[in-house]
């Protein structure tokens, strides 16, 4: 869900010294780093960033995989009922898989009209800057094109020259044709494949470029993986969930074996769920400093775990909808009207504004139809395991209802997919356990949790404090009504005046406190404090934000670092020019 940042504008100019963080080298990649900090002195500069690797590619390729088997096996069943002529089977089916695809592509499609264009008379946000090398320049970043460029390998920037008229002419054309290409590939509703090829391309790129290049493709790509793996989510929980209970409440309401190209639809339907739920878990940790990256251990592990509990989840589902379907749905209803108020009550920020804050915490008590999501900050133990024990409960009491509605003596067969749901529910837990207490990111549940690093050979822990310099994407949680109209917040005095949300500026001149110099480049203050783990950062959500950022990134000669606004510092609204 895409939203619009409060601010619009960020400044270059002499930036304080302070307290140095962990420079990633890329942004926001699979390094990460602590709340605090142990040793003295910053990292240096010329420290290697995370790199695009084989397995991430290999990783893309089998989401693709995952992504054209699911909808493949959906369509050729829904070709199979309508030639049997089935058609209210037909018609199901083919209704959980247009509907779902069609939201999915009119939401990728409205990102895409914001990142490549901004509305008539409204520009786009100024970067001014106050260094010496780059005096009086200016970036637009109305597209992902700035107005200067950088030589690769070079520190000067390259003032872009007055564009002739062939040259409009041709960058018209070849935005025509983008646009052509993009409505094109939503019509034919192939949106999320455009981004997984876009995602594994700007992730070669980034490997085959130089290094202020490779980190501006690294940047693009984590935000494009950002991107469809919120998509997919979505997608997944409104096609391939009802879809897979559809196809197993008519599977045991037939009361046959199955047939082939029914057991791969169902199966498809599965493993998208289970793929789609792991793939965003290790997006996210990627995407975030301030946490320790998903290995693909743990992600196969967070496969097997959802496989397993949702194929218990969906067979009991499917069995007590196969005799009692009035009451089938009204369960269904108030178990989501539950969750979604659990949800609520705990105070999600993941979105930019209420409304879609609202929306969000409904389809994450979709999720919670089927699954375990987390959404919260902080340990998550005893939430999982009161929402695992809850599950077993209600799946118990759904096979208990169905089973007691079948013939004891002579029915072997239920007997079996009682057995099925029971085994697969224990399996499921099984590698969440193995996951907890083996592969999780902070070490095992049991034993001491290790901080997060950015990378994990460096000695000691590691990472800057709440308020440390750090390579972006960082983010910004949205700004609270009595911010915005001047109530005071955290010491701040109502009235004042709002100002830019973040400015960019290089190292003060040294002063006589005992500090490293900060030499790395401009520096990205945010008067804002960060969203909490395990929302997204601002600007993967704020397609604004993200777009300035990057247009920093790739016309400044060094990585621009981000500082973040300590809520615990009184005196540090002291050292901010603004504040919001």
């Amino acid at each position: 869900m895409a939203a619009k940042s409060d601010g619009a504008a960020a400044v270059a100019g002499p930036g304080p010294e302070g307290p140095a963080g962990a420079d990633r080298g890329g942004a926001g990649g699979r390094g990460e780093a602590a709340a605090g900090i142990a040793g003295p002195g910053p990292v240096e500069a010329g420290c290697p960033g995370p790199r695009y690797e084989l397995r991430d590619c290999c990783w893309v390729l089998c989401a693709l995989l995952v992504f054209f088997s699911d909808g493949a096996t959906d369509l050729w069943l829904a070709a199979s009922y309508y030639l049997q002529g089935q058609s209210t089977y037909f018609g199901l089916t083919l209704l959980f898989v247009l509907l779902p695809s069609l939201v999915v592509q009119l939401l990728s499609f409205r990102w895409f009209v914001y990142d490549y264009s901004e509305p008539a008379g409204t520009p786009g946000p100024a970067v001014s800057t106050k260094d010496s090398d780059i005096v009086g320049a200016a970036i637009s970043t109305k597209d992902s094109a700035v107005s200067f460029r950088t030589k690769e390998g070079s520190p000067e920037l390259v003032p872009r020259p007055a564009p002739s008229s062939a040259g409009t002419y041709r960058r018209r054309c070849c935005r025509l044709c983008v646009w052509l290409l993009q409505t094109l590939v939503h019509l034919l509703q192939l949106g999320q494949v455009w981004r997984y090829l876009r995602a594994l391309y700007l992730g070669l790129q980034s490997r085959w470029r130089g290094e202020r290049l490779r980190r501006h493709f690294y940047w693009r790509m984590l935000f494009e993986s950002a991107d469809v793996s919120m998509l997919r989510l979505l997608e997944t929980f409104l096609r391939s969930a009802p879809q897979l209970v559809l196809q197993l409440s008519l599977l045991v309401h037939r009361g046959r074996e199955p047939e082939l190209l029914t057991a791969l639809s169902i199966s498809a339907s599965l493993v998208s769920l289970a793929w789609t739920l792991a793939s965003y878990q290790k997006v996210l940790r990627d995407s975030r400093d301030d946490k320790r990256p998903l290995s693909y251990k743990g992600a196969v592990a967070q496969v097997l775990w959802h496989l397993f509990t949702i194929a218990a989840r969906t067979l009991a589902f499917a069995l007590f909808a196969s005799v009692y379907k009035l009451y089938f749905g009204i369960f269904i209803v108030a178990h989501w009207c539950i969750m979604t108020f659990w949800v609520i009550q705990g105070e999600t920020d993941f979105c930019m504004s209420k409304w879609e804050e609202i929306i969000y915490n409904m389809v994450v008590g979709i999720i919670y139809i089927f699954c375990w999501f987390n959404v919260k900050e902080g340990r998550s133990r005893r939430r999982v395991t009161l929402y695992y024990c809850i599950v077993l409960l209600e799946n118990a009491a759904l096979t208990g209802f169905w089973y007691s509605s079948r013939n004891f003596s002579t029915d072997f067969y239920s007997l079996i997919l009682v057995c099925v749901v029971a085994s697969s529910f224990a399996l499921g837990i099984f590698f969440m356990c193995v996951y907890y207490c083996l592969l999780h990111p902070n070490g095992p549940m049991l034993g001491p949790q290790a901080p997060g690093c950015i990378f994990p050979e460096a000695p000691g822990p590691c990472g800057p404090p709440a308020d440390a310099i750090t390579s972006p994407p960082r983010s910004l949680p949205r700004t609270t009504g009595t911010e915005r109209d001047g109530v005071a917040v955290g010491g701040e005095r109502a009235g004042t005046p709002t100002p830019p949300v973040f400015q960019v500026r290089p190292g003060l001149p040294p002063t006589p406190a005992a500090r490293p110099l900060r030499t790395e480049g401009p520096v990205i203050r945010i008067d804002l404090p960060r969203k909490k783990y395990p929302a997204w950062d601002a600007h993967f959500i704020d397609r604004r934000l993200r777009k300035t950022i990057l247009a920093l990134e790739y016309s400044s000669p060094a990585t621009p670092r981000l500082q973040y606004r300590s809520m615990g510092t009184s005196q540090e609204l002291l050292e901010y020019e603004t504040t919001v």
